[in-house]
């Protein structure tokens, strides 16, 4: 592939590998799956991701336009806190509302009660590996806590999101955390048409006991008579693409380190928030070591320490992977740097260029 670097390559056969696992769990369990846009929005891989997912949830008007425009299926509509005019704008197209609040449950209610209403209710505990992204960590925003609030407003709603893990690869704990939502919430789920488990269930990863999991969900559903939605980020398209990029210069400063065309902070920012390494393909235990660093000014604009089985040079391609969630929704002009196009390998074999983008992109992301 002689595309120009940096680009995004997203490569439909490992996105279908999620796919039909998360097809596989709807089959098998009765739970329906919404891509979270909030992780992935590249719609040229849309319509591959529509034939076996039903909709999209988002976080924001826009995010909920474009599931509605590119998606299509259902589209939820969930907002740590709408405005009016937001609130007009999606009554236009948005099957389900989820408020944060009960004030603003009670504030929109009337304009909305002809649509699928839900709260999202915090359950008080949660699984996440940081602290940053924990939706039940203390004073959390997300969601209501109190028991008796959500039972004083259970006449006013249809259905429920409990969003409480995040990257939960761990069946067993799953398991018991459905559980502990059904000891606690069994008053309101029996009332309920329909109730969201939210994101964060790392059930595509490889070896995860995926028939346990489908058939939890469905004796959970079955328990309760509700339709259980999933509403799947990484876990839908984890593995699927990598960020391309070259080696621009070598320096040494106490240790070898390659400049490459691309930054963290631009378009990998996850991994700056989270202080985390980047994944790199082709790296081994090799001899020869380097710290691979970003192109922006920013001092700790660094990918990570890799061993190569070869020195590096100028003009050497790298490969980061794992780089689909929470980097092209993040991605930023930071710098001015080149933003990467986004390249997409179709299941077909061949490969295109889905989007580039040029000065003109930086200029009119201001005024």
């Amino acid at each position: 592939m002689n595309f120009e670097t940096p680009y995004y390559l997203i490569d439909e056969s490992k996105l279908l590998n999620n796919l039909e696992k998360i097809a596989y769990v709807r089959e098998r369990s009765g739970a329906k799956s919404l891509l979270a846009l909030k992780c992935f929005a590249s719609w040229c891989v849309f319509d591959l991701m529509k034939q076996y997912m039903d909709g999209t949830t988002s976080s924001s008007l826009f995010e909920a336009k474009l599931g509605h425009e590119k998606f299509g299926k259902e589209t939820h509509a969930y907002s740590v806190a709408f405005s009016d005019k937001e609130l007009e704008e999606l009554k236009k197209f948005s099957d389900k509302f989820i408020f944060n609040s009960i004030s603003q449950l009670k504030t929109f209610y009337d304009k909305v009660k002809h649509k699928k209403v839900g709260l999202r209710v915090n359950p008080n505990f949660s699984y996440s590996h940081f602290d940053l992204a924990d939706p039940a960590r203390k004073g959390s925003k997300l969601g209501v806590t109190s028991l008796e609030a959500v039972k004083e407003v259970s006449e006013m709603i249809t259905g429920a999101m409990f969003h409480y893990n995040c990257e939960n690869d761990d069946y067993e704990n799953f398991s018991f955390l459905l559980d502990r939502l059904g000891h606690d919430y069994g008053f309101l789920l029996e009332k309920l048409e329909w109730v969201s488990l939210g994101g964060g269930f790392y059930f595509t990863k490889e070896n995860y006991p995926i028939e346990k999991f489908a058939l939890k969900l469905k004796e959970f559903s079955e328990q309760y008579k509700i339709q259980v939605y999933l509403e799947p980020g990484e876990a839908a398209i984890t593995n699927s693409a990598s960020l391309v990029v070259k080696v621009l210069d070598i320096i040494q400063n106490n240790a070898e380190l390659a400049i490459v065309d691309s930054s963290v902070e631009a378009h990998m920012l996850d991994l700056l928030i989270y202080k985390i390494s980047a994944k790199m393909k082709n790296s081994s235990s090799g001899k020869y070591a380097y710290t691979i660093a970003g192109k922006s000014c920013l001092a700790g604009d660094i990918f990570g320490t890799f061993c190569f089985d070869a020195p590096l040079s100028v003009g050497t391609i790298l490969q980061f992977e794992d780089a689909a969630g929470y980097t092209m929704v993040k991605k930023n002009w930071f710098n001015g740097l080149q933003m990467p196009s986004i390249v997409v390998k179709k299941l077909n074999g061949t490969v295109e260029i889905a989007k580039k983008f040029n000065y003109d992109d930086f200029k009119n992301n201001l005024s």
